[in-house]
């Protein structure tokens, strides 16, 4: 008995395969959310205030950041693309700012805890609501220091203290391409290589120049900061803000982003 063929076009063919391999993968999976960080581009029915970055970042287990004005931490879950914040079982600090900056947070806050599902499109974050309407669009952190500027606002001082930066005194830091951080300690100017991955940080043999500056207290600013720059081993970066880290969890120093090249 003669075998009976069935030819398929080839157009035919060909189309069925591209609609195939167009079709969602039953084992793709959504990209995690832990360990990543943003900065708040926009909420709808407002322009942004000036002043200090709103930010986000979720790590372990936590959405935590600024809001502009204070620091908050909460605990946050997801289950595919749905996000649930629990603000009431978070915590914040209770400075006090502009009413414009307030009014701001208090928004960002109320998006942020009201957010059910996220997606991210082109680079931004969306905190969603469950109606799918967009409630913040925040752009994802620079993770990379190279090029980037900054003033430091506060050192450790190796008496297990943080204090503020001497009134009437700068100390820089610049990151360089090639591996060197630089910049003044306040009264020389110094240098160390630094080493950068994820969020892992080291300074090597920081140096100085040997200028004395008889202004009281900043030798000894000086010293802390260049000791300090030897016990960082991580860094946050958030928002224009930047936290180095000893291995223990101490900040080591704090700095202000100045600018980027």
């Amino acid at each position: 008995m003669p075998m009976i063929t069935t030819r398929v076009p080839a157009l035919l063919l060909a189309g069925f395969l591209a609609a195939c391999s167009a079709m969602p993968s039953a084992t793709s999976e959504t990209p995690p959310l832990d360990g990543t960080a943003w900065i708040l581009s926009a909420l709808p029915g407002r322009t942004l205030a000036d002043g200090q970055a709103v930010t986000l970042r979720f790590e372990g287990g936590r959405a935590q950041g600024s809001d502009g004005c204070n620091r908050y931490s909460a605990p946050y879950t997801v289950t595919g693309r749905s996000l649930e914040v629990s603000g009431g079982s978070g915590a914040s600090t209770m400075m006090a700012c502009p009413p414009e900056t307030m009014q701001q947070a208090t928004d960002y806050m109320a998006a942020l805890n009201s957010a059910k599902a996220w997606r991210v499109d082109a680079g931004q974050l969306k905190l969603l609501a469950a109606d799918g309407r967009a409630l913040a669009t925040l752009a994802a952190q620079p993770t990379s220091l190279v090029g980037s500027e900054w003033r430091v606002a506060a050192v450790n001082n190796g008496r297990q203290a943080v204090v503020s930066i001497i009134s009437g005194t700068t100390l820089t830091m610049t990151f360089a391409g090639d591996g060197q951080a630089s910049g003044s300690a306040g009264c020389n100017r110094y240098h160390a290589r630094y080493e950068a991955e994820a969020a892992h940080l080291r300074f090597r043999s920081p140096a100085a120049t040997r200028m004395m500056c008889s202004h009281k207290g900043i030798m000894e600013q000086e010293r802390a900061f260049l000791k300090a720059l030897e016990t960082v081993t991580t860094a946050r970066h958030e928002g224009d803000r930047l936290e180095l880290r000893t291995a223990d969890g101490a900040l080591a120093v704090t700095l202000v982003l100045v600018g980027r090249e």
